[in-house]
């Protein structure tokens, strides 16, 4: 037995001088950024201030580079002129291999595995064509009433003072349990669900370690994280869903396909549920905040944006009233072109997605006419879109917040430049390509909805002596980033 500890010793080193040594770039290859952290490579640098970093390094390598993260080798495509190429690319470059691996370990189910699950993955791809087209309207309408129906009960309740709150504590209540009832449906008695409360509470601690879950650190090691994930599963088992009313026909959908999988169990199933959840208000709630805040620290914008939502009531043949309920139709909503530049202008200033693909093989991906660069099989191809969107050569002034800055002749502005040529790609909140969000339409409506009734029913304005909130940089490449802390505001009953 006495040679096993050499023979150890002599793996052990073998294995350091390997994590050590890592790769080195091959000739075609772009710049190769490592870092002297084995494994982590440049992972802590990203997470501090993942925009700076890239643009660091922007800077010294040029516009396309490739980084060491967390054990991953990333290509970053940081000109927004290569995104097409990087987007139409099909065979040879994969978003699904990425998710259908991440997602079951965040969430808690088993991967829907072709094998396993005959025919399951593309019937739930299929499903969400249900939040677009012409399934859009009724989830509007949905909304609009649920919206109404917790303003009412928990803020218009007749008082004409001034109140005092947090807006991200304000936002996220409202936003949580509209968007549930819309989603889910509702109780079997009575319109509201009991425990609202404790539920967005246990959501927010879980969302708070999303970006470690998504990173792969296993659960285990995230204190009370499976613990409150488990609880906030159980929430979703079939025997309460099945008691619930009005649930949208999306859920009723999955609901439907996944009983007709015997090797689903019930926990599996709610698993599932509990993902719609986090992917319907995970970046809409921050989203709703952002949008509220610049409205509110901004007297220009609120008048305006307030005016042009009287107006499309108005020509509705509305005379708006606080003490009576509204209700704006999807095709309402689409007519309030200064609030949709508004709400797209401070989805510029608070998102930062990573539209990711993976390599499927070795091989040359072609940039543009002039340039191609060698790929390995299982890199990550990434493009990063708070770069672009805080471009000053595409937004002028990018840090500051322009309600307008999307309006152009009354209509909504598409045409945005860099280097003399028009962009394909100028907003990328929600993704790109095949990856995007498919539920960005009903996303973005039910954030217009917020803001009305926000806008209508009450008096606004921030309380002195607060700072603009910085960006939270822990969610950098997931989504809408959080503010770095709350902000107190103050908010009264119009008298119209």
């Amino acid at each position: 037995m006495s040679f096993l500890l050499p023979l150890l010793i002599s793996l052990l080193l073998g294995l350091l001088l390997w994590i050590l040594r890592g790769r080195t770039r091959k000739p075609g290859e772009p710049p190769l950024v490592k870092g002297w952290i084995p494994f982590v490579g440049k992972a802590l640098d990203f997470g501090k201030d993942a925009h700076k970093f890239l643009e660091e390094h922007r800077r010294e390598h040029g516009d396309v580079f490739t980084v060491r993260i967390a054990g991953k080798y990333m290509t970053f495509i940081m000109d927004p002129l290569l995104y097409p190429s990087i987007i139409k690319q099909g065979r040879q470059l994969d978003f699904h291999e990425f998710t259908n691996k991440v997602a079951p370990l965040t969430f808690g189910y088993p991967p829907v595995l072709r094998t396993a699950f005959p025919g399951l993955w593309e019937q739930i791809k299929r499903s969400f064509q249900l939040l677009q087209g012409d399934h859009l309207a009724p989830l509007t309408e949905s909304m609009m009433g649920n919206l109404m129906l917790v303003f009412r009960q928990d803020h218009l309740n007749g008082e004409s003072d001034w109140r005092r709150g947090s807006l991200y504590e304000f936002c996220c209540s409202v936003m949580f349990e509209a968007t549930f009832l819309t989603i889910y449906g509702r109780p079997a008695t009575g319109v509201r669900h009991g425990g609202m409360d404790r539920l967005r509470n246990d959501f927010h601690k879980f969302d708070n370690m999303f970006p470690f879950l998504i990173a792969q650190i296993p659960i285990w090691l995230l204190g009370r994280t499976l613990a409150v994930r488990q609880k906030l599963i159980s929430y979703f088992l079939p025997q309460h869903m099945a008691q619930w009313t009005n649930t949208s026909q999306f859920i009723q959908r999955r609901a439907e396909l996944f009983e007709q999988h015997d090797e689903l169990k019930d926990v599996d199933k709610a698993a599932h549920h509990f993902a719609i959840l986090w992917a319907s208000v995970g970046n809409t709630l921050p989203a709703t905040f952002w949008a509220a805040y610049f409205l509110v620290s901004q007297v220009e914008a609120l008048k305006v944006v307030r005016q042009e939502i009287v107006d499309v009531l108005r020509d509705s043949g509305v005379d708006f009233s606080t003490s009576s309920d509204i209700m704006l139709s999807k095709e309402q909503l689409d007519k309030l072109v200064f609030l949709e530049s508004a709400i797209n202008e401070s989805l510029r200033l608070s998102s930062a997605s990573m539209n990711i693909r993976v390599a499927q093989e070795d091989f040359s991906l072609r940039l543009d006419s002039d340039r191609s660069v060698g790929v390995r099989k299982g890199d990550i191809i990434a493009l990063y879109p708070q770069s672009l969107h805080l471009d000053p050569e595409v937004y002028d002034d990018p840090q500051t917040f322009r309600f307008d800055r999307f309006v152009q002749d009354g209509r909504g502005k598409t045409d945005f430049s860099k280097d003399g040529q028009k962009l394909s790609y100028f907003l990328m909140p929600f993704g790109s390509g095949s990856s995007m969000c498919p539920g960005r339409y009903f996303a973005i409506n039910e954030i217009k909805q917020f803001v009305c009734l926000l806008l209508l029913y009450f008096d606004l304005q921030l309380e002195d002596g607060q700072n603009r909130p910085g960006l939270d940089p822990s969610r950098a490449g997931l989504g809408i980033l959080l503010p770095s802390s709350d902000v107190r505001f103050r908010y009264r009953l119009r008298s119209v």
